[in-house]
């Protein structure tokens, strides 16, 4: 199943609008009056507290790592700026935000998702504990009887020398960007892009601008706006995403469907789809089989023709509507799916293959190949007998033409 290009790019959309716009409110934004001056400091502090906020209540431990550094960095460069913005403390804060930031975004994307609130799971909280008051520390070099002058000539040292962004920092941007894009890039078997690790690496982006252009208060401000909305917008995708998208096939959910049943012109077919005997391939194979075949079985509905749309319907069941199509139009593209599906081998990995397809692709000449399984289908299709009667009517009665269809034989089309 390709990704097309807009599905390719349409995560993209989000983040590079809001770095678009935080540039345009800049160049061309009008000045704020007085009496509303401090919403240039409290809009950033009310974007990154509600994603910080959401974060939690969504259980996504990166986004919330992310944004909870990003509301760190903030809000302690706020506090350090007090100092003057030339002061040691500024620029100790500056340079510690510009690699930790960073740096923990990264931590985040190499290791596994665990979630905000995960069972004994203390590791970020007292890395964050530790980080503050270390950067504390550091900005009150020569300040307090407890930190000495040391750190003044470390700042000078070429790998943290600022402004603009210190090296490390840079180094560390990138490291992190590349690992972003790397989970944020569609390959097999996934083969949608995730919003949440799309936003990750726009939040990136516009955090780097933010500390290139640290010392223009209204620039900064602007671009850490944007990276907590990159990422609360994100955090709204992706719990889209999972309301109106399976997971496992990465078809259109059956929320999707009935939604989009709501919608249908009086012209319409549609079409209920079973996999057969698939309690046996789960009993003989498998769960991990039986999530393969439904894998394979979505790959190739999604490439159905005829203005067809695929539909993760429940279980081991599909459906496809055809909008603005009558029956016997449709009818040609659902026999000619439901063929392809029986024609197709699919290969079982065995339980030594590895996962990686590329890696499983190089073994295949040094062994013999895995096992092959052939599946099929069989498909109900039905369209509206009257101007009255409803989608929900259509699919009531393309179900039972399907199970006509099972009756018959199974790996044919019923109507």
């Amino acid at each position: 199943m390709s990704l097309s290009p807009l599905r390719a790019i349409g995560p993209a959309l989000a983040p590079a609008a809001f770095l678009l716009a935080a540039m345009l409110a800049l160049l061309t934004g009008p000045a704020l009056p007085p009496s509303l001056s401090g919403l240039k400091t409290l809009g950033p502090y009310v974007v990154l507290l509600l994603g910080t906020g959401m974060g939690v209540w969504f259980n996504r431990g990166r986004a919330f790592i992310a944004l909870a550094s990003l509301l760190a960095a903030f809000a302690g460069y706020g506090i350090a700026l007090e100092f003057g913005a030339a002061s040691f403390a500024a620029r100790a804060v500056y340079t510690a935000i510009a690699v930790l930031v960073p740096l923990n975004i990264l931590l985040a994307l190499l290791l596994p998702e665990r979630g905000v609130s995960h069972h004994f799971n203390y590791r970020w909280l007292m890395l964050a504990v530790v980080e503050i008051l270390v950067v504390a520390w550091i900005a009150s070099a020569g300040r307090s009887s407890l930190s000495g002058t040391v750190w003044q000539d470390l700042l000078e040292h070429w790998l943290f020398r600022s402004p603009p962004t210190p090296l490390a920092g840079r180094l560390l941007f990138a490291a992190a960007l590349i690992a972003a894009v790397w989970r944020a890039w569609p390959r097999p078997p996934r083969t949608h892009t995730r919003p949440l690790d799309t936003g990750l690496a726009g939040t990136l982006l516009a955090f780097f601008i933010a500390c290139e252009w640290a010392a223009a208060a209204s620039a900064f401000n602007a671009f850490m706006a944007a990276a907590g909305a990159i990422m609360l917008v994100s955090l709204l995708q992706e719990s889209h995403r999972l309301a109106f998208r399976d997971e496992l096939t990465g078809l259109p959910s059956r929320r999707a469907l009935e939604e989009r049943l709501h919608g249908l012109g009086p012209v319409h077919a549609i079409g209920m789809v079973d996999v057969d005997h698939f309690k046996k391939f789960n009993d003989s194979h498998g769960h991990d089989i039986g999530d393969q075949v439904l894998k394979l079985v979505a790959a190739r509905l999604a490439e159905i023709d005829g203005d067809g749309t695929a539909y993760r319907y429940g279980g081991e069941e599909f459906c496809l509507v055809f909008d603005g199509r009558r029956l016997e139009e449709a009818l040609p593209h659902v026999d000619k799916i439901r063929a392809d599906i029986a024609a197709y081998q699919m290969a079982v990995r065995s339980e030594d293959r590895p996962k990686d397809p590329d890696a499983g692709t190089k073994l295949r000449h040094l062994r013999s190949p895995d096992k092959t399984l052939s599946v099929t289908v069989s498909i109900g299709i039905a369209e509206p007998e009257d101007a009255r009667s409803t989608p929900a009517e259509v699919v009531r009665a393309a179900d039972k033409a399907l199970y006509r269809a099972k009756e018959t034989g199974r790996n044919r089309v019923s109507r």
